[in-house]
């Protein structure tokens, strides 16, 4: 097996023996995207493995127990060049998803002073690392706690009991300090303790794993209960023997048997010192004063440096009676424990901003942090919603700024009758987000220079972000804090901080929202104004929690006399409402119908006269407020205007559905051409993975329409124009999609109400009831063939799909792949999709005759040449099993194994 193939993840094995990544190991954050090229993107692209990675730190004091924690993680990473003055030695590795520094003291050096270095050590080669662990093994106090040999003691205080001063009568007063580990690493503890109260520990099956797959390590095993021995306190051990074979018997504390040989844990005080505790009167005379459960050397001096968790698998009874035969199973035990414990440990805790110090050290100022995080909340699209929508029409909108309910909404001397709050909503089409989009402009114009207009545009038709509310709370943020500078401030609160992984922050929505609150709470006397457009396009479950948590925010700034002023606009919500607050329904507004009026009479080439106005009449009455009604059938009757066919516009306008969807309907089956093209179309902005470029859908139909070869060459742009592509997206929908305004364009539909039609409203069935059976199946199937036909475009002049294409550093590498990129625009998503195509198509239609004849050289090889990191291109021989499961393609798997 290569390097490359060995960091992919974890591997099983299938029926016939051949192994394969688990596909459960493939984890990605809930805010990971993809962009043209496939790669992960997320406030900036990953890249391959830093030192900045890693976020847990892991610290042994003997190489026993590194040996233990190696053989715990699920993958070992190469290694990776540490700061010039650090000394430690380490292993790296993942354990599920969170990447892990291992470290070991010097051979043969021990106690709180070595492990406070080895911690400033860690900190400066890893300045990610949020949590630490410190891990190995440890005696035992068998007093008020029945410890056991192999037992497991997760300190939740630590203090140094060799610290302290003499005082009259020669008694020794400690002064050692009680340390507590972060809060952050507690309550992940209390969460496994929750866990083994339900479920039971997995330390038993970690253990079993370290023989079946390290069968060396045989002293890892558990020695048996009879080699379990505690000798009464009293009793010392006999001098000069190894072992206790010659130590009284009778000595020995007779303790029932447990039901199991399990580990059992415990939780409680850890005495740490920089001497051995080998005398068993002292142990119990500290254990009474302090209650202490373990003793061990390193723990204090490690919370001294970097806050932590010390977990001590039990070796000896910290008495004369040492042994090292429990050593390595105790440093096992204690491993096992860690690697449970991290696995529950939460994303904001292990990959929030590293510890102020570290910051203050690899950071070279309040305002360069500032700026990186404000730049990790700004995404490509979050104002492309916005960009999209159509301005207002002349002389339509401004009956809205002298409306009573708006008027009122600004004023702020009424924040306590409406919280702030205005809810627009209307039906589907109504022009609600013109309106939006229409009072938004206006309101950031009049602002005032110490005061913030804000707002974010939901698009259920863009990226996840578009449509999330946590890209809205991010979009909403990044524009407060660059309007109100001083406001960035809330940033400098480490508590508030994004996780950092990869190069990248990854946000939460429960960190954003705290962010916000605090800074609505600086606000002062300055007004915030916030308008949040087409709260439908967002899932429904967000955005009940997004109102409720404005509606708190609300209530807060009124009892603070903040000007805080929320504008939603959404269809008509049947279960999301606002407690208070002004609340307007579109249609029903007299200024939204002379609107509608004014844009009749502006648009249709009625002319003059009584017939005229007849029909001015009627389309009032039939589009019941929804504009996008108006627009759509003012250009079907002009084109009867046109004609001279003065005579057929009344008949031709009764026979029109009032309906937007029966609209759509009526259109589409009144013009039959290209049908075939139309359904490819549909079918790409449906169930595309993600949106296309124009150039990208102009080959992935054409790739559909079964043309003749040359038609799918390379891409000159002098030739086919953009402004071709975009006639041609309009044509081949039939006006139905267009392309984005926005600055990274993409085809969509010119609305979310042609998608309801398509879908909710079973247009697609209606118009082909062959796709009755399986829409989705069907539909992912065609596009996976046009993905299959486009990887057979000819690229001889520039590469030969059957070579090796060249390093992906390389100079050769970049250039080409820069060219075929521009030249063959669909072939990256044709690459990195084919396969999830074919997957969700496996749901209705068997794909054995697929994965049987599919091209897997020539796709590895673009797959190669398209990648930028070379420690992510795929190694031969690697093979479509290994591809389906590494991508998670459980259906393609099954059809594989058969």
């Amino acid at each position: 097996m290569s390097a490359s193939d060995n960091r992919k993840r974890s591997w099983v094995r299938t029926a016939s023996g051949e192994a394969f990544p688990n596909p459960s190991k493939r984890q990605r954050s809930n805010q990971e995207d993809e962009n043209s090229d496939g790669e992960l993107i997320q406030a900036g692209t990953p890249r391959p493995r830093s030192r900045n990675d890693y976020t847990i730190g892991w610290v042994s004091a003997l190489p026993i127990e590194m040996a233990a924690a190696k053989v715990m993680l699920d993958n070992v990473h190469p290694n990776l060049p540490v700061d010039s003055s650090d000394t430690n030695a380490y292993t790296l590795g993942n354990i599920g998803i969170h990447s892990v520094a291992i470290a070991c003291l010097p051979s043969g050096q021990y106690g709180t002073n070595k492990a406070a270095v080895v911690a400033n050590n860690m900190r400066r080669s890893f300045p990610s690392i949020r949590i630490s662990l410190m891990v190995g093994i440890g005696g035992g106090v068998p007093l008020d706690v029945d410890v056991r040999l192999g037992d497991i003691v997760v300190g939740d205080r630590v203090f140094q009991y060799d610290l302290g001063k003499t005082i009259p009568g020669g008694e020794v007063e400690r002064t050692g300090v009680v340390n507590r580990p972060p809060q952050d690493i507690m309550t992940a503890v209390s969460k496994l303790r929750a866990d083994h109260e339900s479920t039971g520990s997995q330390i038993p099956f970690f253990l079993s794993q370290i023989l079946e797959q390290h069968p060396g390590m045989t002293e890892y095993a558990y020695p048996g209960p009879l080699q379990d021995q505690l000798f009464d306190s009293t009793y010392e051990h006999v001098q000069l023997m190894p072992n206790c074979d010659q130590c009284d018997q009778s000595k020995l504390v007779n303790r029932p048997d447990r039901v199991n040989t399990y580990p059992k844990i415990h939780y409680g005080l850890i005495a740490s010192g920089n001497q051995v505790m080998k005398d068993a009167k002292t142990r119990d005379k500290l254990a009474q004063e302090h209650h202490v459960v373990c003793f061990e050397m390193e723990a204090a001096g490690l919370m001294d440096t970097v806050p932590s968790l010390t977990i001590r698998g039990i070796c000896d009874y910290s008495d004369s009676h040492k042994s090292k035969q429990w050593q390595k199973y105790a440093a096992a035990a204690a491993a096992a424990y860690a690697k449970e414990l991290i696995s529950v440990i939460p994303l904001k805790a292990a990959f929030s901003q590293p510890l102020p110090a570290i910051v203050s050290q690899n950071q070279s100022s309040i305002q360069d942090r500032r700026k990186d995080l404000l730049d990790s909340l700004r995404f490509e699209e979050f104002e492309s919603r916005q960009s999209n929508i159509k301005a207002a029409h002349a002389k339509t909108c401004a009956w809205f700024l002298e409306d009573p309910n708006y008027t009122d909404w600004l004023d702020h001397t009424k924040l306590d009758q409406h919280h702030g709050f205005l809810w627009i909503s209307g039906k589907p089409g109504a022009g609600k987000s013109t309106l939006m989009k229409f009072i938004y402009t206006g309101a950031k114009k009049k602002a005032a220079g110490n005061s913030a207009t804000i707002a974010f545009f939901f698009n259920a038709r863009g990226g996840d972000l578009e449509k999330s509310v946590g890209g809205m709370y991010r979009s909403l943020l990044l524009q407060l804090l660059e309007k109100l500078l001083d406001l960035q401030e809330v940033l400098d609160d480490p508590d508030y901080a994004p996780r950092y992984q990869g190069g990248c922050y990854f946000w939460e929505v429960e960190t954003l929202q705290s962010l916000f609150c605090e800074a609505v709470k600086r606000l002062g006397d300055r007004r915030l104004t916030c308008f949040v457009d087409a709260l439908d396009e967002g899932n429904e479950n967000q955005v009940r929690d997004m109102v409720e948590y404005f509606e708190g925010l609300a209530e807060e700034a009124v009892q603070n006399h903040s000007k805080l002023h929320t504008c939603f606009s959404s269809r008509h919500y049947p279960h999301i409402d606002i407690r208070t607050g002004q609340k307007l329904i579109l249609e029903d507004q007299v200024g939204h119908g002379q609107d509608l009026d004014n844009y009749i009479r502006n648009r249709l080439r009625a002319g003059p006269g009584k017939h005229a106005e007849e029909v001015r009449a009627v389309m009032l009455q039939k589009a019941a407020g929804v504009f996008m009604w108006v627009v759509l059938v003012v250009d079907i009757l002009n084109k009867e205007f046109r004609s001279g066919r003065i005579f057929a516009v009344k008949k031709r306008l009764k026979e029109l559905p009032a309906q937007l969807s029966e609209l759509f309907r009526d259109m589409l089956r009144r013009d039959q051409e290209n049908m075939g093209e139309f359904l490819l179309c549909i079918q790409w902005i449906l169930y595309a993975k993600r949106p296309l470029k124009p150039e990208e859908f102009y080959y992935a139909v054409l790739s559909g329409l079964n043309l003749e070869p040359e038609t799918l060459t390379e891409w000159n742009s002098e030739d086919v124009t953009t402004d071709f592509i975009q006639r041609f997206v309009l044509s081949s929908s039939k006006g139905l999609a267009e392309t984005t305004k926005s600055k990274d364009k993409t085809v969509q539909f010119i609305h979310e109400s042609v998608q309801d039609f398509l879908i909710k409203d079973n247009g697609l069935r209606g118009l082909w009831p062959e796709l009755k059976e399986d829409l989705d199946s069907l539909s992912h199937d065609r596009l996976k063939q046009c993905c299959l036909t486009y990887l057979k475009v000819d690229m001889s002049n520039y590469w030969c799909l059957h070579n090796e294409p060249p390093k992906a550093s390389d100079d050769a590498a970049k250039d080409l792949r820069q060219r075929v990129s521009e030249k063959f625009p669909f072939l990256a998503y044709a690459t990195h999709h084919v396969l999830y195509h074919a997957d969700v198509a496996a749901s209705g239609l068997p794909q054995d005759s697929f994965v049987s004849k599919f091209p897997f050289d020539t796709w590895l090889n673009c797959n190669n040449l398209l990648e930028k990191y070379e420690i992510y291109r795929h190694q031969r021989p690697v093979r479509l099993l290994y591809i389906s499961a590494e991508k998670n393609l459980a259906r393609l798997i099954k059809t594989l194994l058969r």
